[in-house]
């Protein structure tokens, strides 16, 4: 199957997408694809060509995407926080002609660039002759380049086809036992992989209603759960962090189940948002390479702190640094292979050779399979800490951390150090209201952390720094301490 052919509903009369007060349908949805299809067919978008999309979150955003695929093309979306330094490095590096964008930008003469409510208005105003449409087109075809956002370096564009798409939607329908009869809520950014696949393309394919949110804020957010009736949410740990603070059980008494993903769960999350709410979070694992999603835990038998199993069509192994499947509870590299798997890194097949290993993708994450076979995930391998030799994993310092009263988040990163290699150091946030207390998480962490795992200097932050799928920017913090 293709990716826009998910808008094709039998029926043309349910709600596709709930946007700002307003209902648009399926059938409408369809007929918006078609014109704007030939519209940019008109406008010289041809078969291969890498298309950029710069939108916040909207109809018009995946309108635009599936009539970019439609054609065969490419599409490249971008995160509307980017500076134009970096959406130029982006549109340089996938040799992208044509952006479709909600405001002009300074990215020189070479690019076209088409203003979105412009394009879909004039596509609707005078309809274009139809496209022509290529027999031969099917699901192996490239259909988008994610750019991640690494830890070092430029980002590189990993290419996902319409197969890696599908397939990963369809096992997430599965999983979580998605219905027409569903509501899912869609406030995580849809330029992101786990947005796109989770919250647009899985409801789309399994025929029910996407509640779109454009600009994510808690208190919009939970009214819009609440008085939409929504029953899928998902989210990334600091939005389940400020629905904790801000809603009641009331709010949340539609909804079935609550995903989480983007980054690492803290246990004391998940367990103070449980007492809250009566509500469990439903932790899974993915990365952009993987479409995004790998694995999720079974709803009907979750394991706090755990990733959860491989999702339907996905197979993991967990290998030690000579390839070789480590025994449970043993760490290694979480390598993952299933019809999710990336096609490869766009125009760099060095990187791509790196990260695909006989149909193996390397997911630079450490992790550890239970006797069940439930993965956990222990942390990054370029984030692990190296303390004289000995190994420090960021995240369970993390954990510990958040277990001391009054913290709200926290982070942990190594820096060099002459004497020990690397020393470690801790960034939190404490929650509003809350007593400060530096020296007594000092002695707390002393009493339940070995010597060469507790931090050198604890740094407290207003906010900590993310990207827009909720992971913790730590390159930014180990920056913030050369200065």
């Amino acid at each position: 199957m293709l990716v826009h052919l998910t808008a094709l509903n039998p029926r043309p009369d349910a709600p596709a997408f709930i946007f700002k007060g307003q209902i648009i349908s399926y059938g409408r949805f369809a007929e918006l694809i078609r014109v704007t299809r030939n519209y940019l067919y008109s406008r010289g978008v041809r078969p291969g060509d890498r298309v950029g999309l710069l939108c916040r979150n909207s109809p018009d955003f995946v309108v635009c995407y599936y009539a970019i695929v439609s054609l065969q093309a490419v599409v490249v979306p971008f995160n509307p926080a980017l500076t134009v330094r970096e959406i130029s490095y982006m549109v340089e590096d996938s040799r992208m002609k044509i952006l479709l964008t909600q405001a002009q930008m300074e990215l020189g003469d070479s690019l076209t660039q088409l203003l979105i409510p412009e394009t879909i208005a004039a596509a609707e105003a005078k309809p274009a002759e139809a496209a022509p449409v290529d027999q031969s087109f099917d699901q192996n075809h490239e259909c988008v380049i994610i750019y991640t956002s690494g830890t070092t370096g430029f980002p590189k564009g990993a290419v996902l086809t319409h197969r890696n798409l599908i397939s990963n939607a369809q096992a997430i329908g599965e999983a979580i036992d998605m219905t027409a009869k569903d509501i899912s809520f869609a406030a995580l950014p849809m330029f992101h992989s786990y947005a796109w696949t989770v919250c647009v393309v899985a409801p789309l394919l399994s025929r029910h209603a996407v509640v779109v949110l454009e600009a994510f804020s808690p208190k919009d957010a939970i009214a819009l759960i609440r008085d939409s009736r929504c029953t899928i949410v998902n989210g990334v740990p600091a939005m389940y962090n400020l629905y904790m603070n801000f809603a009641t059980p009331e709010d949340f008494k539609d909804v079935r189940v609550f995903v989480s993903g983007g980054a690492s769960l803290p246990l004391e999350v998940l367990k103070k948002f449980e007492a809250k709410t009566g509500r469990a979070i439903v932790e899974g694992y993915g990365l952009s390479e993987a479409s995004p999603v790998v694995s999720l835990n079974p709803m009907n038998k979750c394991k706090p702190g755990s990733i959860g199993l491989a999702i339907p069509g996905v197979m993991v192994r967990v290998l030690d640094d000579q390839g070789i499947d480590v025994k449970p509870m043993v760490n290694g590299e979480l390598c993952v292979n299933g019809p999710n798997v990336m096609k490869g890194y766009f125009n760099r097949p060095e990187d791509t050779a790196k990260a695909i290993v006989d149909g193996w993708l390397h997911t630079g994450d450490v992790a550890y399979r239970d006797a069940d076979g439930y993965l956990y995930i222990v942390d990054r391998l370029k984030d692990m800490i190296i303390v004289g030799g000995l190994n420090v994993y960021p995240r369970e310092v993390e954990e510990v951390i958040y277990q001391f009263p009054g913290i709200k988040e926290a982070a942990v990163v190594g820096i060099s150090d002459r004497s020990h290699g690397e020393t470690v150091h801790a960034f939190v946030v404490w929650a509003e209201g809350a007593e400060q207390q530096p020296k007594h998480l000092s002695d707390f962490l002393r009493t339940n952390l070995a010597s060469y795992k507790q931090p050198k200097e604890i740094i407290a932050l207003p906010v900590l720094p993310r990207n827009a799928g909720g992971k913790v920017l730590k390159k930014d913090l180990r920056e913030s301490l050369k200065k």
